[in-house]
């Protein structure tokens, strides 16, 4: 089993920045590819962005690319998303998620951000 525990998240004005962490505990030997979601109220839960055990591989929503990062650090088993630009649009819950392949079976519990206008 892997724990995921998110932090970072908060209010932040538009144009702001926010550096989300997620720290992976329990089975992290594997090699786990990681991401990161959200979910706004009332929507579906959305893919942001991902990256590969390595770090050299990684993806964005067309929504996030150009302000969004992500980066991990495996001594630390700790993925980041450094978030830049912010608007009101990307207040959501962001979750953390890990997996080996195929979908994520791993998910954390979900860190708030809220975006004021």
């Amino acid at each position: 089993q892997v724990q995921l525990v998110e932090s970072g998240g908060g209010l932040v004005q538009a144009g702001g920045s926010l550096r989300l962490s997620c720290a992976a505990s329990g089975r992290t030997g594997s090699s786990l590819g990681m991401g990161w979601f959200r979910q706004a109220p009332g929507k579906e839960r959305e893919f942001v962005a991902d990256i590969s055990w390595s770090g050299g591989t990684t993806s964005y929503a067309d929504s996030v690319k150009g302000r969004f990062t992500i980066s991990r650090d495996n001594a630390k088993n700790t993925v980041y998303l450094q978030m830049n630009s912010l608007t009101p649009e990307d207040t959501a819950v962001y979750f953390c998620a890990a997996g080996i392949s195929g979908p994520y079976k791993y998910w954390g519990q979900g860190t708030q951000v809220t975006v004021s206008s």
